[in-house]
């Protein structure tokens, strides 16, 4: 299983509406264990990370007003990346765990950007 980044909007209701992807976009953030081995690590943690180590326990969800933050966490992870990887508990290699998960990163990031575009939020799930 892998988990999901949408971007959402909510209406003057309450109500939820997620956007669909758009052509040549991934919404792909990453394999299910992620949860724990990357995005809730210890070592993403220690960079001071709030919003990626929640997804250890539950599903994300960045309100609107977050999203800039949020970003800047993004942005934060990627520019330790090899830090990240290299303390993940994984048999592949450094380079393809760096890969994997700037992969992933970027699409977050994208949807992300996105988000800040239309005033809506992200959903990491």
């Amino acid at each position: 299983m892998s988990l999901l980044v949408d971007v959402f909007t909510t209406d003057e209701g309450g109500g939820t509406r997620y956007l669909d992807v758009p052509a040549g976009a991934s919404d792909l953030a990453g394999f299910e264990s992620w949860r724990t081995t990357v995005w809730g690590s210890e070592a993403v943690r220690s960079l001071g990370a709030r919003f990626f180590p929640r997804l250890a326990g539950d599903d994300l969800r960045v309100a609107p007003g977050d999203v800039a933050e949020f970003i800047e966490e993004v942005l934060l992870l990627q520019a330790n990346i090899e830090t990240v990887a290299a303390r993940m508990d994984s048999p592949e290699p450094l380079p393809r765990r760096v890969g994997a998960i700037a992969d992933r990163l970027g699409n977050v990031l994208d949807a992300a950007r996105r988000a800040e575009r239309v005033g809506g939020g992200v959903q990491i799930w």
